[in-house]
């Protein structure tokens, strides 16, 4: 049963990480522009933080959850304020090419930890994933009849992280097979395209925030 249960958690981590959003498109940036290994950890917070989610809700955390739907506005704001500054400083900055060893203009990514800890971040601060978490959660007992203990719930939040990282080793290890033949010119538009996505996102989540505060249901 626990191979299940690890599977199960496995597909819903690639379910998580899959969709080509502003993390994705931070890891994609940071492995081109700083190597692999950076893109790795940075999507390692992201796993991790999938983790979180997943964690709560195969917990039973309820009222974790019902605390940051109640924060919902205002986490939302810090993390599309993340997002827009991620984005405005990747665009701004000079970005010389790629750099093997980090750089400190870069937010979040010129050492290891810091690369983790910033997309970790932004992962948590996303509502919006662990609603995804509770709809897959209740998928997964249709399927599976769910996790019925504290070890179930273990097995498969481990799997939601595995399948998450598995993904963000699998994007890398591709990006680096090209990491080394790409240009300095190339990283730039890589540079400046992602800061413009990731900005856009972040706009669009502040947007969102606007109009569920001050819309006609606000």
């Amino acid at each position: 049963m626990f191979v299940v249960l690890i599977i199960s958690g496995v597909i819903m981590g690639l379910i998580a990480a899959v969709p080509i959003g502003p993390v994705n498109l931070i890891c994609i940036r940071r492995s081109f522009a700083f190597g692999p290994v950076n893109g790795f950890v940075s999507g390692l917070g992201a796993a991790l933080g999938d983790g979180v989610f997943a964690a709560i809700t195969f917990f039973g955390l309820t009222w974790i959850a019902e605390l940051i739907q109640s924060y919902d506005v205002i986490i939302e704001l810090v993390g599309g304020a993340l997002l827009v500054w991620f984005g405005v400083h990747t665009i701004l900055s000079p970005a010389a090419g790629k750099v093997e060893d980090g750089d400190k203009n870069e937010p979040g990514a010129s050492t290891l930890v810091r690369a983790m800890v910033s997309t970790f971040v932004l992962t948590i601060t996303n509502p919006a994933t662990l609603i995804a978490f509770a709809s897959m959660f209740a998928s997964f007992r249709a399927l599976v009849g769910g996790a019925n203990s504290y070890v179930d719930a273990g097995f498969v939040v481990a799997g939601v992280v595995g399948g998450s990282a598995g993904w963000w080793l699998c994007l890398t290890s591709v990006i680096g097979i090209f990491h080394t033949r790409i240009t300095d010119r190339t990283v730039r538009i890589i540079n400046r395209g992602s800061g413009v996505l990731v900005a856009l996102f972040g706009l669009a989540v502040l947007i969102h925030v606007v109009m569920k505060v001050f819309g006609p249901n606000g």
